[in-house]
């Protein structure tokens, strides 16, 4: 293998984890502004008020969109495996 086909690899390897983990980590990220914004309007300094509503943001998220993530991650690794003949 060249250096090109091994840098397209580990590229489209990077490219695969942020296409999984951005709508989750995406939306934890917006809960949490949410509720940050909210504590302060309210003067409400819980620091454990924040878990729940992530913890049920990133499990409804990984239900709607676990076929599409898991369609995604058995297609690139169908493809790695049929490029090891490649190697």
């Amino acid at each position: 293998m060249s250096v090109t086909e091994i840098a397209g690899l580990m590229r489209e390897g990077i490219l695969q984890v942020f296409l999984l983990c951005a709508p989750v980590l995406g939306g934890a990220l917006v809960i949490g502004l949410v509720i940050a914004i909210f504590q302060a309007t309210t003067s409400i300094q819980e620091s454990t008020l924040t878990f729940l509503p992530k913890l049920l943001t990133i499990l409804l998220i990984l239900a709607l969109l676990g076929g599409f993530m898991f369609t995604e991650l058995s297609g690139y690794t169908m493809r790695l495996f049929s490029q090891i003949g490649k190697m």
